[in-house]
């Protein structure tokens, strides 16, 4: 009949006992120890509070409200989002940011990770680069508009027709011509100015690669190409994923540009541009609010669905 040892158990039952119990401090000594981080962090919750939390619960509430200028409100159930359906302009609106959104993921999201590709290819003047590529970033966005706004002039005066003319090539009406090539305008300028903080993010994950990979990938005669497919995109996929997420909500969110530079004209109006004419042109801001609730709930599913596929991608893998 076999016996059991319990001599190791009994040994280990008698040093838990003789290990002095550590005692919990009592929670005034806890909350002055913490003092400064939870005071650190209560500054925090109180901007995303007031900030963030407090507009959107009011926007939720104002988008089942009527509510003009003089601040007067009835409620009104979901008359204004039957209102923001039935508008022409809804769908307009979609298709126009839509549209944005697909050419920016081929210009804004493509063009920074192949510049930052090539910065830090750069054996020279690199930190002279970054600083040329980071400078759009540092300037007004209302006056780097402005300034895009008369590069595509359409008379001879606009800088893009007077390089043309140089060339003895036809002026463009770049703004005025189609909706295709006025989005596109809209796409150029957003990539100019917004990829300069992306190509910072995607140096710092290029520099986190090992330079080992790299020389085992020259070693089995791999060419740049190949360097760039099968060593740095793997190497930096997270960074990818994530901004090309942020990419699309971004993107989505879109205002400045077809306010300032083609002022929604050659029907560039966007989702965020109709908000802005329904709250301060058609003084409808209960209509307003629900489109925007319309907007929050998209970019919500949006970023559930891409965060959830790439949970089961990563599980298959």
């Amino acid at each position: 009949m076999a016996t059991i040892n319990l001599a190791p158990a009994m040994a280990r039952d008698a040093r838990a006992a003789a290990r002095p119990r550590r005692q919990r401090a009592p929670i005034g000594r806890r909350l002055r120890r913490n003092a400064t981080a939870y005071l650190f962090l209560a500054g925090a919750v109180l901007c995303f509070a007031v900030f963030s939390w407090y507009p959107m619960i009011r926007e939720v509430i104002m988008s089942f409200q009527y509510t003009n200028f003089a601040g007067s409100t009835r409620w009104v159930g979901l008359n204004n989002y039957r209102h923001v359906l039935a508008d022409p302009d809804f769908w307009s609106a979609w298709r126009t940011t839509g549209l944005f959104t697909l050419f920016a993921l081929v210009f804004g999201y493509a063009v920074p990770f192949f510049t930052a590709v090539v910065v830090n290819e750069l054996r020279h003047a690199r930190s002279y680069f970054r600083l040329l590529v980071y400078l759009p970033v540092m300037m007004p966005p209302v006056a780097a508009a402005f300034l895009w706004r008369w590069f595509y002039t359409p008379d001879d005066t606009g800088l893009f027709n007077a390089l043309l003319r140089a060339l003895h090539l036809p002026s463009v009406q770049w703004l005025q011509s189609s909706h295709l090539l006025a989005v596109l305008c809209l796409v150029l300028f957003s990539t100019w100015i917004n990829m300069g903080g992306t190509v910072l993010i995607y140096l710092a994950a290029l520099q986190g690669i090992p330079g080992d990979l790299y020389e085992a990938a020259e070693l089995d005669g791999a060419g740049i190409m190949r360097r760039l497919w099968h060593v740095t995109v793997p190497q930096t996929r997270l960074v990818l994923s994530l901004m090309l997420l942020l990419q699309i909500i971004g993107t989505m969110q879109v205002f400045l540009e077809p306010y300032i530079i083609t002022g929604a004209s050659n029907d560039t109006t966007t989702v965020v541009y109709l908000i802005y004419q329904y709250a301060f042109n058609f003084n409808n801001y209960g209509s307003a609010s629900a489109l925007g609730v319309v907007l929050l709930l998209v970019l919500v599913g949006f970023a559930g669905g891409y965060l959830w596929l790439g949970r089961r991608l990563g599980e298959e893998e």
